[in-house]
């Protein structure tokens, strides 16, 4: 019962819905959800902390990034329809749409990224 309020806890927060959002698109790091969404580092990886804590997202490190995606495989098991839902909620909505378009331009900027993408 823990794991199911920590999951809808999760999923009770705008940013962290727009985050998974943009990752139910692609692989991303920190800096890449920062443009995407145009939010602080903090913010972003305070949330990203909270997905990931709750089973929705793996991360794992390559090089100087950290990279975070959907968990399919814990998706499968768990939530299974859970995360499908939230996709097919936020497909209209024009917040998340923007979201999306940030997507297709932010890039991986590097160790600087705090400086470069902080607001």
């Amino acid at each position: 019962m823990k794991d199911v309020v920590k999951a809808m806890k999760a999923l009770s927060d705008e940013t962290r819905l727009r985050i998974l959002n943009v990752l139910l698109e692609r692989e991303c790091c920190v800096c890449e959800v920062m443009q995407a969404l145009d939010i602080s580092q903090t913010r972003a990886s305070r949330n990203l902390g909270i997905l990931h804590d709750a089973g929705f997202l793996r991360m794992r490190k390559e090089g100087l990034w950290a990279l975070y995606s959907i968990d399919q495989d814990r998706m499968k098991e768990y939530y299974p329809s859970l995360v499908e839902s939230v996709r097919k909620l936020l497909e209209r909505d024009e917040v998340a749409a923007l979201d999306r378009k940030r997507l297709k331009t932010a890039e991986r900027v590097g160790p600087g990224c705090v400086k470069k993408c902080a607001r």
